[in-house]
Parts: C-alpha cells; structure tokens; sequence
C-alpha cells in the first residue's frame, strides 16, 4: 500500500493529490493508494481517501506502507526514515499557495543529499521518483538519540 500525506497545513496541496490520483488511474500506480488530503478540496477519485486520520491510524499507515510520498514537512519525514520507511517527498511550494515560503524546498534537498528520501521537485516526476524509491536503497536515519542518552549517563554517573 502506498500512503500519501499532505500534512496539516491551512494550505492545500492538491498538485500533489492529483497527479497521484492520475497516477492510480492511468495504472501507473497499480498497488492500493491511501490518501491523507487534508485541507485541499481536490477530490480524488481512484484513490481510498480521508481528510484527516488520527494520531494512532496515521502511525499505523505509515508503519503499514512500502512507499510514504508526502509533503515536505520535517516531521513526517524524520518519522518515516527513523521507521526504515521508503519516502517520496515533494515539497509544498509558495509559488502555488502551498506554503509561505520555500524551506519544504530546501530541507528536501538536503536529505536527498544525505540519501534518506527520494526528493521529487517537480510533481510531474513523480512517476520517475515512485519507480526509483521501489528500487534504490537508502541510508538509515543517523539518529542523535543514542549519543544524547549516553551523554546524559555519563553525566549522572558523575555526580
């Protein structure tokens, strides 16, 4: 199953949802779509949909999935890496209305570069992205948690 998220944001994404949705219907996409549209008012009509989902089926979404494409929003796409999760990203825009600025742009990249996610700029690639996340194996999420904790210890330790 493919889960798509749009996060939660006043803004619509709906480039992203419709072209997933031509996707599924020109049989592009040919496993179950999952969407999260959240405010946007495109309505998809090849894909199973619901505005929002709660905490507790968004996580089992995610942990269900084999291909996460998602916004550009942090959040969601630190939670999907640190879960091994395969991750399209594509990110909300300004130019559009999808966001106030650009920073989904820019955070995409970098974690392209670091070879966590598949970064998709342009939606129109989206099906050149979707068959190299499928294939392509990326990098675990280089966690900080460990270290932090071990600091931490050290430091209790100490006292």
């Amino acid at each position: 199953m493919i889960f798509v998220t749009v996060g939660s944001q006043k803004f619509p994404f709906n480039r992203l949802i419709e072209k997933v949705d031509q996707m599924a219907g020109d049989g592009v996409i040919r496993e179950e779509v999952l969407i999260q549209t959240g405010t946007s008012d495109y309505i998809p009509r090849h894909c199973r949909h619901r505005d929002f989902y709660d905490r507790e089926e968004f996580k089992t979404m995610i942990d269900t999935c084999t291909v996460l494409i998602t916004h550009g929003g942090v959040g969601t796409v630190i939670d999907a890496v640190k879960r091994g999760k395969k991750v399209v990203a594509v990110p909300r825009l300004a130019r559009y209305g999808e966001h106030v600025d650009n920073h989904q742009l820019q955070l995409l990249e970098q974690f392209h570069r670091m070879n966590l996610i598949e970064g998709c700029r342009d939606v129109e690639k989206l099906p050149g992205a979707l068959r190299k996340v499928k294939t392509r194996t990326y990098a675990p999420y280089p966690s900080n948690t460990q270290r932090f904790v071990a600091s931490v210890g050290r430091y209790i330790g100490s006292l």
